[in-house]
């Protein structure tokens, strides 16, 4: 592979030669300052500051004359270090926002940060101590965690800058800014007054570790749970009268399995499916009831044989009356869809306080409720002596089986590995619990919310079928949280009814309070000065809620406070902004988390989503495909990465421009992976690039496109040959970034630069750029080339390669059009470049070139030739067509070999070593005629013909005479 020369490195004129001396000054010596190497530790940041000083963001996403473009920012958590799941995250968001400002577009890009919530709660408590912990205030906990928020996103913001990330820093959103939070208010007012909003008893995912009810999305599924799943045996005190119509049997039992043993106790019933099969079968001296289609398993699970005595349908158990196992009451079977004969035993163990689908079949059958278990996760008095105490998740579980084994109604227990929830930030097993909590009714809008997402564009597409079934699913939003650091529910209660009031007014005041004091203004004030004031005298006490909403409920309000909803009115940013937004973009698994939050807030009060499209990635792994984690210790961090670690030849300094191309190269779409390997072929492909654009610029020293750019008409056919290639490169590059598809644009380039430019075309123009005369046509029609692959090549890489471009730009050695590449607009190819004819006899003389480079190879290793120019080539060609393309060529066919001679034979000579065949074509390389000429290093049969100049061929005569 033939790389595009270094510059002030080739020449051929012979300097130790007394009388060669005069021609040296005569070679065109490519000249630049631009480096070889990016030097990026210091060349980047200096290339920031150029771009802050210039306010070139702020001139283009004001000053652009397309339309707005709006890529609202997803706020990253302000809890922790940046890692390369931010950089792959905000290096694309930044890809697309610089090439739609190339593209002549007003980009509005705030930067947002998330900041309340639990971990940056967590983090402020484990740096104190426990007396200190003990007399914390409410106020002083939130004036620390904002404290903390607020360090946090000064420190990501340094990063996100010095990866190059352009955005509205100044009127960055932070959710914890009373402007934001007043508009957040607004949102959830807007619900309750819809009806949207209520409050109940329901059982919700309760973290006893955090002591709050937490949201789907604040869940995550670690694999290898390990639960204690139990058979359990409620002995049958009355059949129904169905079932005694079938069977009267002595010591029957109904048959329950569980993975969660501590909620026997609370257990109130029997779930059956009125479609399934049941039957009835003996075991031993016993009775059990279980699905049919579950016997045979169940029997070997038992390790013992049942033998089916009666089979029915799941309605004949209905009303069937079984005894709890450990308490003193009845436990009646009732029926319900959610029952499925997939695992367990057909009949399911019902806890109205700890499930979902108990707490329905139980409203549906009044079973009542039981609450055993505090925000602890521990059994309380009610749970009776033996259980009191005694945490659920731990000994308390234990407990529970151990009383079921000494009754006799345990069957059998056995471990089992399944997906169970955890406390995303805790990293420990939550419960399900029924607690009185505030609700946003998804029920209401559902409809609407499905209908809005196939409005929305999804990259990929699989995402709409993705949030489409996590929206169809959910069941209502649980949005209270029983925490001190976040945006207050605003309720009061009353203090003699505990009714809740929350009416347009009550919201209304308490948005104008927040707008004006901030959210702490809910701990600061009495409950009459929070209250409007036809609610101070009214004969009523009340007073205000503990309760703070759910994270996701701030940040899925962003649309309201920073886009403006629909009226526009951004109560963060002093312009106009898009709602919906042209695009959010995130990780793939924010369809559970902001993309959902998001698109139900916005529908529930406005009716429609609030985004275009959603575009969403995977997750970074390492290099063998595994989760990063400090255990392993194969965490690749960005900073290490751009300014290299403590043993700099292990880790190296890349700069901030090879993670963007590593994010620009990876398929996002699936989870992608970094490492040492990964990074070094990024930073080679970054210098290949930077090289050969150092080579367009080393060669354009005197090029001034004003008075030497040759009309295209006149161009040499190799040139428009190259043209044609940059106007298809030109439109897949641009197709690329238009379809987001940024490893199309990636490979494109690459192709472009190394197998186009630098191993045929700059590789065959050495010749005219150095030996010609400077003002010579042949010249000139290659630099004009040059300067539009040199611009092309730059405005194509300048959202990726942002640094890089920024560096090409200020080095163009002629008078520039705009002081930066992001305001010189995007590439342009123009129409009569395209030339699908030319392509057709250009790709068959460079299968050919190719060719010849194999037959001078093996001369070369034969030792008959040293360089190329030692060579003559011999073409025989049968095809008429591809003989006159070569023919065309005339004295330019050597060129193409980079050969001092080359002729079209009918037959190769009989005495030729080296030959070379191919389809319809013969090659032969023999030794070039003539002399060798110091001055272009050609050989030829016209040295001495110039009296003038007798050491010297004719070329070199006519270049030093400016005719050549």
């Amino acid at each position: 592979m033939t790389s595009a020369p270094k510059a002030k490195s080739e020449n051929p004129a012979d300097k130790n030669n007394p009388e060669l001396s005069e021609y040296k000054d005569t070679v065109n010596l490519p000249q630049t300052d631009f480096s070889m190497r990016a030097n990026a530790i210091a060349k980047e940041p200096e290339i920031q500051k150029f771009w802050a000083e210039q306010n070139i963001y702020e001139d283009l996403s004001h000053n652009n004359k397309g339309e707005i473009f709006t890529l609202h920012d997803g706020p990253p958590y302000a809890n922790g270090t940046l890692h390369m799941g931010h950089a792959l995250n905000k290096v694309l968001k930044d890809i697309i926002n610089r090439y739609q400002l190339l593209r002549d577009r007003k980009v509005r890009y705030v930067l947002g940060w998330d900041c309340h919530g639990l971990p940056i709660e967590l983090k402020v408590l484990q740096n104190m101590k426990a007396e200190e912990r003990a007399n914390l205030t409410p106020l002083q906990l939130r004036k620390k965690a904002k404290e903390f928020a607020l360090q946090t996103i000064n420190e990501q913001a340094t990063g996100f800058k010095r990866w190059g990330i352009w955005g509205d820093y100044e009127n960055a959103y932070y959710t914890l800014k009373p402007e934001y939070e007043a508009a957040q208010i607004g949102v959830f007012g807007k619900m309750a007054l819809k009806g949207y909003i209520y409050r109940g008893l329901k059982p919700v995912y309760w973290s006893p570790s955090s002591h709050t009810a937490l949201a789907e999305a604040e869940l995550e599924y670690p694999e290898n749970h390990i639960s204690r799943s139990i058979y359990v045996a409620f002995p049958v005190i009355t059949a129904s009268e169905k079932l005694q119509e079938i069977a009267d049997l002595p010591n029957l039992h109904a048959v329950i399995w569980t993975t969660t043993p501590w909620t026997i106790p609370a257990n109130l019933g029997i779930s059956a499916n009125p479609s399934l099969s049941y039957s009835i079968v003996a075991a031993g001296d016993k009775n059990y009831i279980v699905a049919t289609e579950l016997v045979e398993k169940l029997a070997a699970t038992f390790e013992q044989a049942l033998e089916v005595k009666y089979s029915f349908k799941g309605d004949v158990l209905e009303h069937t009356i079984c005894k709890h196992p450990i308490s003193d009451r009845p436990s009646p079977i009732v029926l319900g869809d959610h029952v499925t004969a997939e695992s367990g035993t057909g009949l399911v163990h019902t806890a109205p306080n700890h499930g979902q689908d108990d707490f329905v079949v139980g409203k549906k059958y009044n079973l009542g409720m039981i609450s055993l278990v505090d925000d602890r996760g521990i059994f309380n008095d009610d749970a009776g002596e033996e259980l009191a105490g005694l945490s659920v998740l731990k000994e308390g579980n234990a407990k529970v089986v151990e009383i079921l084994a000494a009754n006799g109604t345990l069957i059998k227990e056995e471990a089992y590995n399944h997906k169970y929830p955890y406390d995303w930030r805790t990293k420990k097993p939550v419960i399900v619990r029924a607690t009185v909590q505030w609700f946003a009714s998804v029920d209401g809008f559902r409809e609407q919310a499905l209908k809005s997402i196939k409005e929305v564009t999804w990259i990929p597409a699989n995402g709409e079928n993705r949030i489409t079934s996590m929206v169809q699913e959910r069941s209502d939003w649980c949005i209270s949280r029983q925490r001190t650091w976040g945006v207050p529910i605003p309720v009061f209660y009353d203090e003699e009814t505990n009714e809740p009031l929350l009416t347009e007014e009550t919201v209304d005041h308490i948005q104008s309070l927040i707008a004006e004091h901030g959210s702490d203004v809910w701990w600061e004030k009495e409950v009459d000065e929070l209250l409007p004031e036809a609610y101070r005298d009214n004969g009523r006490k009340y007073r205000k809620g503990t309760d703070t909403m759910d994270v996701w409920f701030d940040s899925g309000s962003s649309w309201a406070g920073v886009l403006g909803g629909e009226s526009h009115d951004s109560k963060t940013v002093p312009y106009a902004m898009n709602y919906p937004a042209d695009m959010y973009l995130e990780g793939s698994d924010q369809h559970r988390g902001w993309f959902q939050s998001s698109l139900l807030t916005s529908v529930a009060t406005n009716g429609y989503a609030p985004y275009k499209t959603v575009l969403t990635h995977g997750f970074v792994l390492d290099e063998k495909g595994q989760k990063m984690s400090k255990s392993l210790g194969n965490i690749v961090d960005p900073m290490v990465i751009i300014n290299g670690g403590k043993d700099q030849k292990k880790e190296p300094p890349y700069g901030a421009d090879v993670i963007r191309l590593w994010a620009a190269s990876v398929d996002y779409s699936g989870d992608v992976p970094i490492g040492k390997t990964i990074l070094a072929q990024m930073s080679d492909m970054s210098r290949k690039i930077r090289n050969t654009a150092r080579f367009l610029l080393s060669n354009l020293f005197d090029f001034d496109p004003a008075k030497d750019a040759v009309p295209y008409a006149e161009l040499s056919e190799s040139d428009r040959y190259i043209l044609h290639r940059l106007a298809e490169v030109s439109k897949d590059v641009t197709d690329a970034y238009d379809n987001f598809q940024f490893s199309r644009f990636f490979q494109t380039i690459q192709n472009f630069c190394t197998v186009d430019l630098s191993n045929f075309y700059l590789d065959i123009a050495k010749d005219r750029l150095y030996i010609s005369a400077a003002n010579a046509p042949r010249r000139r029609s290659c630099q004009t080339v040059l300067m539009y692959c040199l611009e092309a090549i730059t405005k194509a890489i300048a959202p990726v390669l942002s640094h890089t471009a920024e560096d090409i730009w200020q080095h163009l050695p002629y008078p520039a059009s705009h002081k930066s590449v992001f305001q010189s607009g995007w590439l342009v190819a123009h129409d009569e470049w395209h030339k699908p004819e030319l392509a057709d006899k250009w790709e068959y003389l460079r299968e050919v070139r190719g060719e010849v480079n194999k037959v001078m190879e093996a001369a070369r290793n034969g030792k008959l030739i040293g360089a190329p120019l030692e060579a003559k080539v011999l073409l025989a060609v049968a095809d008429t067509t591809k003989r006159d393309y070569l023919n065309s060529l005339n004295d330019e066919l050597r060129y193409l070999f980079i050969a001092s001679q080359a002729e079209i034979v009918d037959a190769l000579p009989a005495d030729t070593t080296f030959i070379g065949e191919a389809a319809g074509l013969q090659i032969a390389v023999v030794k070039a005629d003539g002399e060798k000429c110091p001055r272009c290093w050609n050989y030829s049969t016209h040295i001495g013909d110039s009296v003038e100049h007798p050491h010297i061929c004719d070329r070199c005569v006519s270049a030093i005479a400016g005719t050549f």
